[in-house]
């Protein structure tokens, strides 16, 4: 039976999921921290989950939404909108509408633009608090949650916000459990139209493959503030290295040459 069947006040919630993909692979498949986000609105008591992902219903795209609704959800609302369009303004009016008290979502989408600047435009447009990097949800009581936000080397900060407020997970909150087979096949994914605005700005891009960056020569690994002064300011060991002098630019051309080849940065 539903919580407001029984007269409990039923929290809303609404997850922004997005298609993800694989590190290795380059599958799509559900993205990490959009999966997180559905793990912790599940965790909430009395809550009335709601995914929503604007985009297109591909054929790797859906088996990659699908993994969303393995978590226990029953249907998915699909906002339709082509690539190359700018969802803002048709996730904007969706939420509007369906007037949720909290919204959670990744930090930055895995392939595409991934800015991390979606959560933020919703928040300044629909005129809410916007808190990043959460790593929990300890309760929601009277109107107001309180927040784990996670901060650097494991450190958590104990947030408080008015509701409705847009939240983005951090990779320190609970990991996402294991995608059923047969939820994700039952699962309804529900299409809606929207208005199509243009993302004119994206049309001026130059997109290119990225390329592995060169190998560091050096890298310095610390701890703390102290330690990165003292390993930039202590000399140099002395190493296998030699000392060139009196000679030609051509052998000196030959040994840094042949240097940066054994250290790797060329082949």
């Amino acid at each position: 039976m539903r919580p407001e069947a029984l007269g409990e006040a039923v929290l809303d919630v609404a997850v922004l999921v997005s298609v993800g993909r694989h590190p290795v692979t380059g599958r799509a498949r559900r993205a990490d921290q959009d999966a997180r986000g559905v793990e912790l609105a599940k965790s909430l008591e009395r809550a009335q989950v709601t995914l929503l992902h604007a985009g297109t219903l591909g054929e790797e795209d859906e088996e990659a939404l699908r993994g969303y609704l393995g978590m226990g959800l029953p249907s998915l609302a699909l906002i339709e909108q082509p690539r190359g369009a700018d969802v803002l303004p048709a996730l904007a009016r969706a939420l509007e509408e369906a007037n949720p008290q909290l919204v959670i979502a990744g930090e930055r989408a895995e392939q595409g633009e991934g800015s991390g600047m979606l959560p933020y435009l919703l928040a300044e447009r629909l005129g809410w608090p916007l808190i990043g990097g959460v790593a929990d949800v300890e309760s929601i009581e009277n109107g107001t949650a309180t927040l784990l936000q996670a901060l650097p080397r494991g450190q958590r900060r104990r947030l408080r916000v008015r509701l409705p407020a847009i939240v983005s997970v951090d990779a320190a909150a609970p990991a996402a459990r294991q995608s059923a087979f047969g939820p994700a096949r039952r699962g309804e994914i529900e299409a809606e139209p929207a208005a199509v605005e243009w993302d004119e700005a994206q049309t001026e891009w130059s997109v290119t493959p990225a390329r592995k960056r060169p190998k560091r020569l050096k890298i310095v690994k610390a701890a703390s503030a102290r330690d990165r002064f003292k390993a930039a300011a202590a000399k140099a060991e002395g190493g296998s290295g030699q000392v060139l002098t009196d000679v030609t630019p051509e052998q000196g051309a030959e040994a840094i040459f042949k240097l940066l080849k054994e250290e790797g940065v060329l082949r």
